[in-house]
């Protein structure tokens, strides 16, 4: 099997389904994004425990699950969005409420803040913050999406909660490493 199909040589791509469209189109670029995602999170997983990167493996086979959903037509998005590597579970309340309880957990962990900080501390701490500003990008780009096809309410809310996940993760890395956080104090005159 070749790895190349000459086939998008044109700027074309083919949507699950078979429908060729631009390689700019918006559900093909919401579908980049996602993956972009997804290689820093394993990235993210490289550089931390055991516990962390199988809870960050359960959010990539989401992620790569909504991606190949978002790229197929409308009558062959067949992908069941949430399933994970064995094809169990979907996304619904119970995973946004699972990516709650993580964020949760991490946070009651790690002082609380009193300021903004800045991206930075430990190698994976930096990581999560690359993670939490892509997966910022992801839920722009699916607002725009939004405005021409449905996106279900709850792939939104995951998103969302996903990005306050990753914030609380580079707080608690940094503060499991004994890194301080790089505060940065604003006043208004």
């Amino acid at each position: 099997m070749k790895f190349y199909t000459r086939l998008g040589d044109d700027g074309t791509t083919s949507l699950y389904g078979g429908k060729r469209v631009m390689k700019d189109d918006i559900r093909i670029e919401v579908s980049g994004e996602i993956d972009e995602l997804n290689a820093h999170i394993g990235l993210l997983a490289a550089e931390s425990d055991a516990e962390v990167s199988r809870f960050l493996a359960e959010i990539q086979a989401r992620l790569f699950i909504i991606g190949s959903s978002l790229s197929s037509t409308e009558g062959n998005r067949t992908w069941r969005v949430g399933k994970d590597v064995r094809g169990e579970g979907s996304l619904g309340c119970d995973e946004i409420a699972r990516l709650e309880h993580e964020t949760d957990r991490l946070q009651s962990i790690v002082p609380a803040l009193d300021t903004f900080v800045l991206p930075g501390g430990s190698v994976a701490a930096a990581q999560a913050h690359v993670c939490r500003t892509v997966c910022r990008r992801v839920e722009r780009r699916l607002v725009t999406l939004s405005r021409e096809e449905h996106i279900d309410s709850l792939l939104m809310q995951f998103v969302n909660r996903l990005s306050d996940y990753f914030f609380s993760l580079a707080l608690y890395l940094n503060f499991i490493e004994g890194c301080d956080e790089k505060k940065l104090y604003i006043t208004c005159k």
